[in-house]
């Protein structure tokens, strides 16, 4: 080799640290209007909840005022609210969910 030569040295590998979307809860709102049976369809068609399940939700919300449905990415919560919330208008209730970040 002379002394123009350059001798190249591969870069090193690195790999990009991604950060892991912030994840959203959607909360079962209780009124006073919406019948239980309709509360536990809705749990039970758009969350995919069987009847127990869905049962110990709306229990929980009717007791407390509100209960955490599910937790997911910001995209399918809202999505899930809201097609839930659609359901319930559709069917004349004023049946509420929400969707805030998870701390």
């Amino acid at each position: 080799m002379s002394d123009n030569d350059v001798v190249l040295k591969p870069k090193p590998k690195t790999k990009p640290k991604v950060e892991r979307p912030k994840l959203y809860k959607i909360i079962l709102v209780n009124d006073d209007y919406t019948p239980r049976e309709f509360v536990i369809m809705v749990l039970k068609a758009v969350f995919r909840m069987s009847e127990e399940a869905g049962y110990r939700v709306m229990m929980t919300a009717h007791k407390l005022g509100t209960c955490v449905v599910m937790v997911c990415a910001r995209d399918i919560a809202e999505t899930k609210a809201q097609e839930a919330v659609d359901l319930a208008k559709s069917a004349g209730f004023p049946l509420m969910f929400t969707t805030e970040p998870e701390e």
